[in-house]
């Protein structure tokens, strides 16, 4: 996959139902009834790349207050949904260990690799930073999550919503309507190829998480280093 052109796409295309008021806004990020959880193995950008993407979040807040905003501890990037957040899911009923040797097995051998954030893509219903690659790490080790996994009869929903591909990390969320919606669209053409930072993925965390990642809600299970 061309990462380029797939989020330029994704950009044309979200902004321009942005445009034409035909946004999605999430009604249930503030809903005390959301019991969506999952598993993910995530990785996390650097503080540096966090202050940036948090300068930028501050500039929106002015004009765009009551939105729905990711707080540095829930910036992340997926690297795999193992399960994807379904009502009422509860980790304690399937066997932890058994998921962290068969990660384990598909990291076996792979070393760190970075990531460069730079520029903004959009959907209908958020904004995200856009991640690209320096090499093919992160392919292989979601391929081979998808090859071990699907030796076991663990419970799992790898690419049952969508095959991850891309990189980006989600730094926004539409709760309501805009209240200034060509200045959003400014400040987000403003920094449509903006330099975010580069950072080295050396730690994977598998978390048991809600829909949001929020902090309040995620576990850490346990942490893998790369080589």
């Amino acid at each position: 996959m061309n990462l380029k052109e797939h989020y330029n796409k994704l950009y044309q295309d979200s902004i321009h139902k942005i445009q034409s008021d035909s946004y999605q806004i999430d009604e249930l990020i503030d809903s005390d009834n959301d019991n969506r959880f999952g598993i993910t193995l995530l990785l996390r950008p650097d503080n540096f790349v966090k202050d940036k993407i948090q300068k930028l979040l501050s500039k929106i807040k002015l004009i765009e207050p009551n939105q729905y905003f990711y707080r540095d501890s829930d910036l992340h990037v997926t690297v795999m949904s193992i399960i994807s957040c379904y009502n009422g899911f509860n980790f304690n009923k399937i066997g932890i260990e058994d998921y962290i040797e068969t990660i384990k097995k598909s990291i076996n051998g792979l070393n760190h690799f970075n990531i460069e954030f730079r520029g903004l893509t959009a959907s209908s219903a958020c904004l995200m930073v856009q991640g690209f690659l320096e090499n093919n790490t992160l392919n292989q080790i979601r391929n081979n999550l998808r090859y071990n996994f699907k030796d076991t009869d663990l419970e799992q929903s790898i690419d049952k919503r969508y095959t991850i591909q891309t990189a980006h990390s989600t730094i926004f969320r539409l709760k309501g309507k805009f209240s200034n919606k060509e200045g959003f669209l400014e400040i987000v053409e403003e920094y449509k190829d903006f330099y975010f930072g580069t950072f080295t993925v050396d730690t994977l965390e598998l978390v048991f998480n809600d829909w949001y990642q929020r902090k309040e809600y995620v576990k850490i299970l346990h942490k893998f280093e790369l080589k």
